[in-house]
């Protein structure tokens, strides 16, 4: 295993690094701040024209396809900037599932547009009463003809209030087991019936609960096959297993960093010359090297044809707990100047470390929880019975 990005994967973090500083503002940083939506549409766009939306799925216009260990840096660079690529990153993830089981209609009415930065999707699968059990969606869409009517109710629609449209999971049969009985649609969010109400997290995120009141949808929005929802299902719930977290941990570990370079101590020297200040560095420091090798080994499994089942789960386990965990040490250590947030015009950072402690909690929540993957690790890592 080459734990080193080759050529070209480097020159995309330095063109990425070039175009944050270009466009990633500090009113556009405010701005996504306040609101906690984590979309612009023309950050969006710029980042199109320049093939970085789901930059890993072939074009009609020749383009190739980039490998692995280039889409991992570029989204690793991304994510690290905190720059607002949520919107991005779920429409890419549906992109890839319309790419494996849409319809050929399908496929060229929403690819084209996805990668120009045209439209945005958003997740609709869990439910009030169906979160870690996401099999058990309540939400039902009845056939209507020669189309469907859905009704039902999502949580944690993140940008289902700015998206065009959302990836649904459904109900089409109660009579069979709940695996067996799941459909997915695209459906498109300007029509009647769909309310979206904002629900705000602990770190200021927007997210939304999303209503489904008798809308009316043609069966050309259907992406697979009827009752086969559930594989469907399995194509996007790989990728967000595999989701990296480590990059929140490189930007807590480089804004403790600063601060103690900048903070002096009781006796005058500066507090990244104390003892105790280095060993709590360095441990955020072991932690963010073990994510990120956790990281690589699920990218470097992927380019060499391998599905990281068990060892995206991993990392994602491991990267999202030591986030937490190092959040919280890095702010003990900071004391309670810490504390003050962003809007605060005397918080240490711009308020970064603190918004990172509160970030870090939901973590272990996003992309399946901890119990999820832990329950994932043990069965198809370790053998052990459901």
């Amino acid at each position: 295993m080459d734990f080193d990005w080759d050529a070209a994967a480097e020159a995309v973090r330095t063109e990425v690094i070039e175009f944050l500083d270009a466009t990633l503002t500090p009113d556009m940083e405010e701005r996504i701040y306040r609101s906690g939506v984590s979309h612009d549409g023309d950050f969006a766009r710029a980042a199109a024209a320049r093939g970085w939306i789901a930059p890993d799925l072939p074009r009609d216009d020749g383009t190739k396809p980039w490998d692995p260990s280039t889409v991992h840096v570029l989204v690793d660079e991304l994510t690290k900037a905190d720059a607002p690529i949520v919107a991005m990153a779920t429409t890419a993830m549906v992109a890839r599932v319309i790419r494996s089981v849409g319809s050929e209609e399908m496929k060229a009415e929403i690819l084209p547009r996805v990668f120009r930065g045209e439209l945005t999707i958003a997740l609709g699968m869990s439910e009030p009463e169906a979160g870690s059990d996401v099999a058990s969606v309540r939400t039902r869409a009845r056939r209507d003809g020669d189309g469907w009517i859905i009704n039902g109710q999502k949580m944690f629609t993140t940008n289902g209030h700015v998206t065009d449209f959302v990836f649904l999971l459904a109900r089409t049969d109660p009579d069979v087991p709940k695996h067996r009985g799941l459909t997915t649609f695209l459906v498109p969010l300007d029509q009647p019936g769909i309310e979206a109400q904002a629900v705000f997290t602990l770190s200021g995120e927007r997210t939304n609960i999303t209503f489904y009141n008798d809308v009316q949808l043609e069966d050309r929005w259907r992406i697979g096959e009827v009752n086969g929802g559930w594989g469907d299902l399995m194509l996007s719930l790989q990728d967000e297993h595999s989701v990296g977290f480590s990059p929140h941990l490189a930007r807590l570990l480089e804004e403790a960093e600063l601060w103690a370079a900048e903070a002096i101590g009781p006796g005058g020297s500066s507090r990244i010359d104390e003892g105790r200040v280095q060993v709590r560095l360095a441990r955020c420091a072991t932690d963010l090297e073990v994510a990120q090798l956790l990281e690589a080994r699920t990218t470097w499994m992927e380019a060499n044809g391998m599905v990281p089942v068990a060892e995206g789960p991993m990392a994602k386990l491991f990267g999202t707990e030591a986030l937490v965990r190092r959040a919280e040490d890095l702010t003990e250590l900071v004391g309670p100047d810490g504390l003050r947030s962003r809007l605060d015009p005397t918080a240490l950072r711009d308020g970064r470390i603190e918004h990172a402690l509160r970030f870090s909690l939901g973590t272990t929540i996003y992309a399946g929880t901890s119990e999820i993957q832990r329950n994932i690790i043990a069965q198809r890592a370790c053998g052990l019975p459901r």
